[in-house]
């Protein structure tokens, strides 16, 4: 018989894979011994991104591309976690195929799906293996997963006022307008989708969650309270991706940094997928102008859809939709960048003071892990609580006020970016997020809150 095995199922995209194969690494610090396989669906042929990545792994992780799947019939093709779902679920045979396959040459003891491949569950239960969730995500968001039915009782009351907050236990309010997308049609299929999604966090044995008790003790402890025994809450975060530079845009990024002040640029990047709309990349563009600060900004090409880079490559250049003449009259102020930059090291760079982020998770922690400051801008999934967590409750963050059409005006964004940048009140949250950052990396040290209790897991996985 091969070495005991965990088996893994990401869903589709980088942003997907990258977490659950972190905590794999993770995990088999905690146990040298064992074995993990990884099933990967992909939607076409799998991106060069997650190719090359799979190339870093050590040898006790084996990756297995499911053949890929094709969505010409899928039924909402502008929904992200739809499509995303979707794609995993038509993957399902293929997936039973090789967990099957799997346990009957190896000892399989568990199966970790990410939170959208939930359909392969049912299998971890025919096979007798232990079953986790693992959301690369915050405990807010698994409480808001966890408690979906009472806030669809509380939304869709007649006699709700609008403008009263939802209280998640152990969380800070959160107004409607910042509750994830799915949230804004209580009719959507999204939101349909949504809570149907909820249900299956009760299935497992247990649910990973990439966040630390120092960054949501509220949260975490009314996890606890609620949920005693199943299904098990475990916080083993921060996980962050090393990060590469092999990338000529990378050299670049980091020698611009070189030369500038110790804290006196601002990072501009809305993830691996995040896209602005003409009107917006425009209004960003001037308003980083008219700020004076020193900018890396990652550019996307526009799009009407927010999240329109997140499953296909980018082919126009983005560089061609900036506002004419901002190039030249900027380039002592700020290098623009297309599509993608080191982000890790960017972060990690003394020159780099503040961080325009999207707060997707990961974006989060990494900013938490470096100890950057951060202009909220969230542009879809559940990226508005992320923000509301770090403005309204961490107050580690500022975030831009919205004219009534949905824009950020120049104007504001420079206000914002000035206050961060050089104003007390920047420093302020500048010297909180420092204490984040000591507190992150005291979780993750070997008699942290997080290390304990993936390492009381990797005790329980000895003994199935």
């Amino acid at each position: 018989m091969e070495k005991p095995h965990i088996a893994v199922l990401p869903s589709p995209g980088f942003t997907h894979l990258v977490p659950i194969l972190e905590f794999s690494k993770r995990l088999l610090r905690l146990l040298p011994e064992f074995h993990i396989t990884c099933f990967i669906p992909s939607i076409g042929a799998p991106p060069s991104s997650s190719k090359d990545y799979l190339q870093t792994l050590p040898p006790t992780i084996t990756s297995i591309f499911l053949p890929h799947i094709t969505l010409d019939q899928n039924p909402h093709p502008s929904l992200l976690a739809f499509q995303i779902e979707h794609s995993v679920n038509l993957s399902l045979p293929y997936v039973r195929q090789e967990l099957e396959s799997l346990c009957s040459r190896a000892k399989v003891v568990a199966l970790v799906v990410d939170v959208f491949a939930n359909g392969a569950l049912d299998f971890a239960k025919e096979l007798n293996l232990s079953s986790y969730i693992y959301l690369p995500q915050s405990a807010m968001l698994l409480s808001l997963y966890l408690y979906s039915s009472k806030v669809d009782e509380i939304l869709s009351s007649k006699s709700r006022d609008p403008q009263e907050p939802i209280m998640l236990p152990g969380c800070v309010p959160i107004f409607s307008t910042d509750l994830p997308a799915p949230f804004q049609n209580l009719s959507s299929v999204a939101y349909k989708g949504f809570l149907e999604r909820s249900k299956r966090f009760h299935v497992p044995d247990g649910i990973f969650m990439n966040t630390f008790l120092e960054l949501e003790s509220g949260a975490i402890r009314a996890l606890h309270e609620q949920f005693k025994g199943k299904p098990g809450i475990y916080p083993v975060g921060p996980i962050t991706q090393m990060g590469s530079i092999d990338h000529e845009n990378g050299v670049e990024c980091l020698r611009w940094l070189d030369k500038q002040e110790p804290k006196s640029v601002l990072y501009i990047s809305f993830g691996s997928g995040g896209t602005l709309s003409r009107d917006q990349l425009n209004e960003l563009a001037f308003g980083l102008e008219l700020s004076g600060q020193k900018f890396l900004w990652v550019v996307r090409a526009p799009s009407s859809t927010v999240s329109s880079a997140y499953l296909v490559t980018e082919s126009k250049d983005p560089l061609q939709f900036l506002p004419h003449g901002f190039l030249e009259r900027t380039k002592e102020q700020g290098l623009v960048v297309p599509s993608w930059a080191p982000q890790i090291q960017v972060l990690g760079h003394s020159a780099t003071g503040g961080f325009l982020s999207h707060c997707g998770w990961n974006s989060v922690l990494e900013s938490v892990v470096q100890g950057v400051p951060v202009i909220a801008w969230p542009l879809f999934a559940e990226q508005s609580l992320n923000a509301a967590m770090l403005t309204n409750d961490l107050k580690v963050a500022v975030r831009p006020k919205i004219n009534h059409s949905g824009l950020a005006e120049r104007e504001e964004i420079a206000k914002v970016v000035r206050g961060l940048m050089e104003e007390k009140e920047g420093k302020e949250i500048r010297k909180r997020m420092e204490l984040l950052k000591i507190a992150a990396a005291n979780a993750i040290k070997e008699d942290g809150s997080s290390t304990k209790t993936l390492s009381d897991m990797a005790e329980s996985f000895r003994g199935f």
